[in-house]
């Protein structure tokens, strides 16, 4: 089982940034918020090697279902992408939401995560 959901892609780290910023934006899934791991490290003295950012999105509409049926949902929200680049090579990836839940043993909410997952997914492969 593999909680993990990642691809390479053959673009720039901020090619990557950018490309699935707007796949996400064409499935109606927003950017709230970036956080640039090699800046904030920097900020505190540490020379990170690598390029990682960490993109959360959000869905209004499916997070405001999975919510309403279970606040403790809010622990995984908002959901999150990865992209980074190690040896010279750029991925973008996310936990699959599907697993996420079933850990929380909702197994009412299966086929959201399920559908927010492939959402995601779809938008990774889109964005390479």
């Amino acid at each position: 089982m593999n909680i993990r959901y990642e691809r390479e892609t053959k673009k720039t780290f901020n090619q990557a940034i950018d490309s699935i910023s707007k796949s996400l934006k064409d499935r109606s899934f927003g950017v709230l918020w970036q956080l640039n791991f090699k800046e904030k490290l920097s900020e505190h003295g540490i020379d990170f090697p690598n390029n990682f950012m960490i993109l959360e999105v959000c869905n209004p509409q499916k997070a405001s279902q999975v919510l309403s049926a279970h606040l403790e949902v809010g622990y995984f929200l908002p959901c999150k992408i990865a992209v980074y680049e190690r040896e010279g090579r750029v991925f973008i990836g996310t936990v699959k939401p599907g697993h996420l839940i079933g850990l929380m043993g909702f197994e009412d909410l299966g086929d959201v995560a399920d559908e927010v997952e492939n959402i995601l997914i779809e938008a990774i492969d889109a964005a390479i």
